[in-house]
């Protein structure tokens, strides 16, 4: 097996269709021997639901139902997998028609072990595109490191890809970080374990996915919930110092955040003020893990 494409989802059905029909596109270019194995973390229904979508895509794809949770769910595709190359993909993304085959091109042609796509904004369920000045209101993840491949330190799970050489030496997903747990950070801390183990990550501009712009998802609102979650998320798996570093940038940072709706600096009072909440999320989780019995987290 050459590539095998593991799609945790929750709830998105109609996200799900519309991944599976750019899929087929894709995958129907490139001569490979594929699998894609679906992840049901959502209701129980859901399974066959998934199986009908992909029957009526002309998709065949594994249908598994783990414990809920993003990590819990790639834990388990990482079980079944078969490939040489592994690829999570995130289930609210359309791939590009070159997709697959640029994904398969840069494990080919470079020295990575683990390589990040490139995520663009895609349209919303009106089929509207991303307004270019509003970007960061979206709360969406895009990754966009210019046109040239090069070395980058992290991969996001949203478009990802490692090879199995990685998984057997690096192992699961912590349990603890995710959709379904913390809320973020499972593919960052992945990340972190790749290059500990002596593995390298690189960017290719090439294989593209488009991520839908989800109205539920805009505002700051939402933006602060991400912020907060992305902090307590980093109190799980990183270990900063609380009096030399993370009460100065609190502080810093309010100061900024000040300073910022004074001058009338909207876009980065906006900014530092996530900036406070990931510090005010990290302070939070470390309060939390005092009290709790320590452990990986990991299958």
């Amino acid at each position: 097996m050459d590539l095998t494409i593991i799609i945790p989802t929750c709830n998105r059905l109609p996200s799900l269709a519309r991944l599976f029909a750019s899929l087929v596109a894709s995958l129907g270019r490139v001569e490979a021997a594929l699998e894609v194995i679906v992840v049901n973390n959502g209701a129980a229904e859901n399974t066959e639901k998934i199986q009908q979508l992909a029957r009526a895509a002309d998709l065949k794809v594994e249908v598994l139902d783990p414990t809920p949770g993003k990590s819990w769910g790639l834990n388990q595709g990482l079980k079944r997998a078969q490939g040489e190359i592994i690829c999570p993909l995130d289930d609210d993304v359309v791939v590009a028609l070159n997709w697959a085959e640029k994904v398969l091109e840069a494990h080919s042609s470079t020295a990575f072990d683990a390589i990040q796509g490139r995520i663009l904004p895609g349209v919303d369920p009106e089929g509207r595109s991303a307004d270019p000045e509003r970007l960061r209101e979206y709360n969406i993840p895009i990754i966009d490191y210019g046109d040239q491949v090069r070395e980058i330190r992290g991969l996001t799970g949203t478009n990802g890809s490692f090879k199995r050489a990685v998984f057997e030496r690096v192992g699961f997903y912590d349990t603890r970080l995710g959709p379904g747990a913390s809320g973020f950070s499972e593919d960052t801390e992945y990340s972190m374990r790749i290059r500990q183990a002596g593995f390298k990550i690189g960017y290719t501009p090439h294989a593209v996915v488009y991520h839908e712009l989800d109205p539920a998802r805009y505002g700051l609102e939402v933006k602060r919930q991400v912020q907060y979650r992305k902090g307590l998320s980093r109190s799980v798996y990183r270990s900063d110092s609380v009096f030399l570093n993370v009460l100065p940038n609190l502080f810093a940072n309010c100061m900024r955040w000040l300073i910022y709706k004074g001058l009338g600096k909207t876009q980065k009072a906006y900014k530092t003020e996530g900036r406070i909440l990931k510090c005010w999320g990290y302070l939070v989780g470390k309060a939390r893990c005092l009290a709790l019995p320590r452990g990986t987290g990991r299958d």
